[in-house]
């Protein structure tokens, strides 16, 4: 179930910064999801993670990706302030089964995916 929170997430923007995640980090799919993180930039000292969002044609059409990018932005909300690294970014990659997943296993596959991620950091 959604907890409304503060959020303390900042945003990925640019799209050097999503290759920077791509080539520099890891990734860790799931069925309803795809999570790439790498530590954060050198001059981001922030201590919250910062979260960026895609979804490609292959999902749909728009009214579908904005459906699923909405619903990846509430995921990302409710696990990474608990379970994400500080200054740490992750990007998360929408597929055809976030939209049917409910919230409670797309939550799921989001902490499976954050768990892969930090196993092969460490």
């Amino acid at each position: 179930m959604r907890c409304i929170k503060s959020n303390s997430l900042t945003r990925i923007l640019k799209r050097s910064e999503y290759l920077r995640v791509k080539e520099r980090g890891t990734s860790a799919a799931a069925p309803g999801l795809v999570i790439q993180a790498a530590p954060g930039a050198n001059d981001s000292n922030s201590l919250h993670p910062r979260v960026g969002f895609t979804v490609s044609k292959k999902v749909g059409n728009a009214v579908k990706r904005n459906r699923a990018r909405r619903r990846l932005k509430s995921v990302a909300s409710d696990v990474l302030p608990k379970e994400g690294f500080p200054s740490w970014d992750y990007v998360f990659i929408g597929r055809a089964m976030t939209l049917d997943r409910t919230y409670d296993s797309l939550l799921q596959d989001a902490r499976l995916a954050l768990r892969k991620i930090h196993q092969k950091t460490i």
